[in-house]
This record gives C-alpha cells, sequence and structure tokens, in this order.
C-alpha cells in the first residue's frame, strides 16, 4: 500500500480488498452475507481481480491536462472498453482555439450492443438491490463529485469553453439532482394501499413502482455534467441500469461522472457510456432492450428520436428548442433588472436552452433603458474560460463550433437585413492570444418583429431581440403567440402584475423578478408546447415517474371464513 500510495485507512479502499479475498478464499462470512448488493459488488471485485491490475480494482485515476491528446474509450461493464472494431473516430476540440485535444470512438454495431448486453445482465440483480443500499451509492457519488469539481469544471470548460464559475454552476445544478436520489427520489417510490375493499374480508389493493429495465440517454453539448445527472442518477436509484451517450463535442465530464460512480460503488454493468453520432442514436431508439429514452437537444434531432423510439414502443421524453421572453415593466428595479437581463441573455454565450433571447419591454419609460443595457453587455469580457480562474475576469466564452459562430452571425445580418437596429454588434470579435477560436461577442438587436429572423430561429448564442409595446396583454400575447414554452419571466414591482402574468402566459417555467427559472430538482423541469415531445418531465417525482411502471395487485388472502372465489360474471366488491 505504502508503495502504491494507498491510504489503507480508507474504509473504500480496504473493504473491496478484505471481500474480495473472502470471497476468493471462499471464506464462511461472504456466504452468510448475500443480499443481492453484496452478491453482485462481489462478483464484480472477483472479475475486476482476474482481469485488471490489482490498483485498478481500487481506485481509477483520471487525468486530462488539456495538453496532452486524451483519447477516450467507451465504458462498458465497470471498465474502459477497447473492443471497437471500428477506425473512426471523432475529433474533440477546445472552442476557444480549435485545437484538437482529444477524440472518441465511433462505436460499432457490436459495442453498442455489448453496453446494452451488459446493462440488461446486470440488472437482473441491481433490480432486486434494496433502494436504501442504491441511495447510498448515490450519496458517496455526490461527495465524489463535490471532491472533484475543480477537475470536472477544467474538463467542461476545456471542451465546450463555458467559464470556470460557469462550469462549477453546470455541476452543482447536476449534483443537487444527485442529492435527491438518497431523499425525495426514494420517498416517491412508495406505493398505495387500499385494505378491506370487500365485505367478506382478506381481499386488498396495492400498488408500488417497479424499474422499467435497461433505459439510454441522449445528450447535448452545452451541459456536459447537468444533463447526465438528470439522467442515469435518478433511473439507477429507481432500479434501472443505463447506456449513456454524450455530446461526441464534450464527452470528458460524462467519462469521469461514469468513474465517479463506479468508485462509489455502483456495480458493473450498471452505467455504460457509449460514444458516437447517427448510428448510437439510431440504435438507442431501435434496440428491443432499451425500455425508455432521455433525450435534451435541437428540435429536428429530438423530433427524429421521439418518433423513431416511440414507433418502437419506447417511452421518450425529448426536451427540445426554446425562445424565451423575458417581459419588463416600467415599475421594475431598473439597475437590477437590467444587470439580470444581460446575465441571462449572454452567459454561456447564449448557449442555454434557458436563455433569455427575447426581451418585450412595456411601455414608454422601459424605452429609455437601452443605453444602459448596451453598456452592461459593453462590460462583459469575452475570452478563454479556461483564463477566467483567479483574479481574470472572463465572462463570455466561445462558440462550440466554427458553423456554430457562422450561422449566429448570418442570422444577425439577416437580422438586420429585415429591419432590425443593431444597437451592438459581437461580430468579428477577435481575442488575443485566441484568434481562432469561435467567439461572438454580445449582440443587441431593436425593433425586431415577430417574423424576423432573429426571432423566429433559436439562435444558440450571446444575441438579445428587444421588441417595445405599451402594455402587459400584448407581451403577454406575443409569449403566447411563440410556437415554443420553454421558460420566460416578468421583472416588475407590482404583485397583481406577476400574478396576472403568470396565470395567463402559456409557458411551462415562469420567473418573477428571476431570469432563468430552472427550479429545484424536488419540483420537475417542466417545459411545454414546442420545447418537449412527450408528456413526462425531467426530475423531481415526474421523473421517477417517466423511470418505473406502476404495478397494481388485488390480492385475496382470507384468515376467517370462506368465501367463493370467482364465478363466470364480472366481479365486484360487495
Amino acid at each position: 500500500p505504502k508503495a502504491n500510495n494507498i491510504n489503507i485507512s480508507d474504509d473504500r479502499i480496504v473493504l473491496p480488498i478484505i471481500i474480495t479475498y473472502l470471497a476468493a478464499a471462499q471464506h464462511p462470512i461472504i456466504a452468510r452475507r448475500t443480499t443481492p448488493l453484496q452478491t453482485m459488488l462481489t462478483a464484480s471485485l472477483m472479475q475486476r481481480a482476474t482481469v485488471n491490475p490489482p490498483r485498478r480494482i481500487l481506485t481509477c485515476k483520471f487525468q486530462n491536462n488539456f495538453k496532452n491528446y486524451t483519447t477516450y474509450s467507451n465504458w462498458i461493464n465497470g471498465t474502459s472498453s477497447s473492443t471497437t472494431s471500428s477506425n473512426n473516430t471523432i475529433e474533440v476540440t477546445n472552442p476557444a482555439t480549435n485545437q484538437v485535444i482529444a477524440s472518441v470512438p465511433e462505436s460499432t454495431q457490436e459495442d453498442l450492443q455489448y453496453a446494452v448486453d451488459s446493462a440488461a445482465k446486470a440488472f437482473e440483480t441491481w433490480q432486486y438491490v434494496p433502494i436504501q443500499q442504491r441511495a447510498r451509492i448515490m450519496s458517496k457519488f455526490a461527495h465524489l463529485i463535490s471532491k472533484h469539481e475543480n477537475e470536472l469544471a477544467r474538463l467542461i470548460t476545456a471542451e465546450n469553453g463555458k467559464t470556470l464559475a460557469d462550469a462549477k454552476g453546470d455541476i452543482i445544478r447536476g449534483l443537487e439532482v444527485v442529492e435527491t436520489c438518497t431523499s425525495s427520489v426514494v420517498s416517491s417510490m412508495m406505493g398505495e394501499t387500499l385494505p378491506n375493499i370487500a365485505n367478506a374480508g382478506g381481499m386488498d389493493c396495492y400498488s408500488y413502482k417497479q424499474p422499467l429495465g435497461v433505459v439510454a440517454g441522449i445528450c447535448p453539448f452545452n451541459f456536459p455534467a447537468m444533463i447526465p445527472l438528470w439522467m442515469f442518477p435518478i433511473a439507477c436509484t429507481v432500479g434501472n441500469t443505463f447506456v449513456l451517450k454524450p455530446s461526441e463535442k464534450t464527452p470528458g465530464a460524462a467519462m469521469l461522472l461514469a468513474h465517479l460512480v463506479h468508485d462509489a460503488g455502483l456495480p458493473d454493468g450498471v452505467l455504460n457510456v457509449v460514444h458516437g453520432t447517427d448510428t448510437a442514436v439510431n440504435f438507442i431508439c431501435d434496440a428491443p432492450e432499451i425500455q425508455a429514452i432521455s433525450f435534451v437537444g435541437g428540435d429536428v434531432a429530438g423530433r427524429y428520436i421521439h418518433q423513431r423510439g416511440t414507433s418502437h414502443g419506447k417511452r421518450v421524453q425529448a426536451n427540445l428548442g426554446a425562445k424565451n421572453h423575458a417581459t419588463i415593466l416600467p415599475d421594475a428595479d431598473k439597475a437590477a433588472t437590467i444587470q439580470a437581463i444581460a446575465g441571462a441573455a449572454f452567459g454561456a454565450a447564449g448557449q442555454r436552452c434557458m436563455a433569455i433571447s427575447v426581451a418585450i419591454f412595456v411601455g414608454e419609460e422601459t424605452k429609455k433603458w437601452m443605453p444602459d443595457l448596451i453598456h452592461e453587455a459593453q462590460k462583459l469580457t469575452v475570452g478563454n474560460g479556461l483564463d477566467s480562474d483567479g483574479d481574470n475576469n472572463v465572462d463570455i466564452g466561445p462558440l462550440i463550433t466554427p458553423e456554430a459562430k457562422q450561422r449566429c452571425e448570418d442570422i444577425i445580418t439577416q437580422s438586420v437585413e429585415q429591419g432590425a437596429a443593431l444597437e451592438l454588434d459581437g461580430r468579428g470579435i477577435t481575442v488575443p492570444g485566441y484568434e481562432g477560436g469561435n467567439f461572438v461577442g454580445p449582440t443587441i438587436l431593436s425593433n425586431v418583429t415577430v417574423d424576423n429572423a432573429a426571432y423566429t430561429n433559436e439562435i444558440f448564442g450571446p444575441v438579445l431581440s428587444c421588441i417595445a409595446v405599451d402594455s402587459l396583454e400584448e407581451a403577454i400575447a406575443i409569449t403566447n403567440a411563440n410556437p415554443y414554452g420553454n421558460g420566460c419571466g416578468i421583472f416588475t414591482a407590482s404583485g397583481a402584475s406577476a400574478r396576472k402574468f403568470q396565470h395567463e402566459v402559456k409557458v411551462g417555467q415562469v420567473g418573477i423578478n428571476v431570469p432563468i427559472p430552472v427550479p429545484l430538482p424536488y419540483f420537475s423541469f417542466t417545459g411545454s408546447r414546442g420545447s418537449i415531445c412527450g408528456d413526462v418531465h425531467f426530475y423531481g417525482k415526474q421523473g421517477v415517474q417517466f423511470y418505473t411502471q406502476t404495478k397494481t395487485v388485488t390480492s385475496n388472502w382470507q384468515y376467517s371464513g370462506a368465501s367463493p372465489l370467482g364465478g363466470v360474471t364480472m366481479p365486484t366488491m360487495k
């Protein structure tokens, strides 16, 4: 242990060694302790003892210093899988430089089937592990996420481009979901019972939730930690096994999370990570072993996955695009509102599905706020997110790809050609030392109409479209006429105006003096209308509902007297 820098006081190190030794020796203590989790973990440890070097059993060191090229593998059955028969790889670039920093395999059908088979095999035992034991693993996982926060953040920033502070926010919002797996998720699994439903006595009716089996998740590039953590922790806590496909543009965080949850005690095969593009997506939609799919991403991909997945009888929840409106009333706190709008519109370079992309200014007074909004946006620094640590002040990182940058700038140009006024132009920005990066600065357009390109497209860039109206009713009507319903907000000092807005606006998530109203995971993420395909939402009680099925049992155990057990007519409870 000393030679290998192993701390033998750590029970996460010592206990697996003891269990593996006793199991190999067929010690009686193992024979007496055969709960499902212990059996599963013992088999997992013995397999790793045979296949891998001893230190590989104990811990997994995941390193990426962003200077050396990293080759990611699939993570299948508790280990990095290099069984792919394909020579095709996908390059991962740093958006601030467009330098290649890593690669992932383009998984073959054989790779993908191996992942599903591993998950199906693990489900045979995992579904019977008591939920409190599964929750303890998630508790340890939450601790490891916190411990490795800085490492996760640097991975996210290197591959996604967002600032380190924003990357940590990405992690924390995902961590909050993991924390519910030790509390509200467990209680949400409780069933219902109605006793003595017949006069004869002895007949009860009760229902309880069961896991579905193998489920899958397909993730976007913009939240490399949070979105996977919306998915597999809840799914696994309620008893499913999982196949996760992270974005091929930002795979590092998902890979590190897979290592961490494995170190927390998740048995082999319960979580499997595969990489790829169309082949992997189509396989997940078609594989008969996969019972449900969670997806977050763009409209075209989301609708395709929903259609293809449901055509094979799968449950599919797909969060799609958004066009989030903020309504600003004259009685709002001017300074606080302007700061909130600028942060929500331009933070993460606008690459959030809950970013404010439309500001509706109500009344003559708010039209005078434009110079202050421009000034607030000009204060934001554009740069490499990795330079945002310590005393360095970087507020906005790059867009994810050169194509995303070009599309964003093209829409700005088209919007101006269609009559919008360019109040602040973020096109053509160059960051010293990162001339090859995908940077677009904060951009503000005014006099935007609802048929303007900046309004009709989800730009996914740091672009704010401004509309002026005379009344709150007009602002609500514009918001409701937009096909999306992910989020919206109102800024006001009037409780009556806020209450009118929240009741009349047809959007699933509403902020009142809150720019990005993403709910805590004790609730659910309730985007609506064109922002979702499917009718069951992510995390919270609805997340548990999505990953489980309800079984109802009517039982007849009479302990006094006797009554007929049934006949040819429809049974009634008398």
